[in-house]
């Protein structure tokens, strides 16, 4: 198993790629807090699944977009279980609004749980893992969208777009402590985000039709990528975006 003795923190892992993701380490041997806003319920299930396998696991309620919540998970995760070795920021938002219509207060909350949640809990976990000693392994669920235009939704991609040179900058000083940071940047992916999509047949063959592969990612799929970046095997990976999207940045439909 290549996460044994392991801890990790999963951000938004009570659903969607965070729960894929927090359910493959505990495959792979690592111990887990599943990190939630409102899915207790949902959150539990994940953390008896992952005991299940003979797993320590625990859920843990914060608002992500607010940034002294955020840093106490770190603390709660390492009380917990005893350490963090993996932090994954998987929990996001996004907003289907035109430019000229976006409020204040939506700008505010995409940016807050995509990009500033996010960055303030990477720190505290950063400086947990300096504490520790032994390096450390940072994940961001990123998207497509740090490089590619998705017209409506405008604070979203300034978010993916912030965490790309996040992770592009902030590698450099994480290094010699021996952790990484990296980007995985999914596609469309079959989760509660894109219900929309899923719901409306017109709307997903639409989707389809840019995807070279023609389908959507399932989240198991990212949540293998997710293993990968959290093993030994990427030791030496840094400063990097992933992308599994079936093609999608890729799609041109020519002349």
């Amino acid at each position: 198993m290549r996460l044994q003795g392991k801890t990790a923190l999963v951000t938004g892992g009570s659903s969607g790629i965070g729960r894929a993701i927090a359910l493959a380490f505990g495959q792979e041997g690592a111990d887990v807090a599943v990190h939630y806003h409102r899915e207790q319920q949902e959150a539990e299930e994940v953390v008896q699944a992952l005991r299940q396998r003979g797993r320590r696991a625990v859920a843990l309620q914060a608002d992500a977009a607010v940034v002294a919540e955020m840093q106490a998970l770190v603390a709660q995760t390492v009380q917990a279980l005893g350490r963090l070795d993996i932090l994954v920021c998987s929990a996001g938002v996004e907003i289907q609004e035109p430019f000229l219509e976006v409020t204040e207060a939506h700008y505010d909350l995409v940016l807050n749980v995509n990009l500033k949640g996010a960055y303030f809990v990477a720190q505290a976990a950063a400086r947990q893992m300096v504490r520790q000693g032994g390096g450390g392994r940072l994940i961001n669920i990123s998207s497509i969208h740090e490089d590619v235009a998705f017209l409506h939704y405008s604070p979203y991609c300034l978010s993916k777009g912030g965490m790309r040179m996040f992770a592009r900058t902030v590698c450099q000083e994480l290094a010699p402590y021996g952790i990484t940071i990296n980007n995985i940047a999914p596609g469309a992916v079959d989760t509660p985000i894109n219900v929309r999509t899923l719901q409306n047949p017109q709307l997903l063959d639409a989707l389809r039709a840019v995807i070279p592969l023609g389908r959507l990612a399932k989240p198991e799929e990212v949540a293998s990528l997710a293993v990968y970046l959290a093993s030994d095997d990427a030791a030496y990976i840094t400063g990097s975006t992933y992308y599994i999207d079936g093609g999608m940045t890729r799609w041109n439909k020519g002349l």
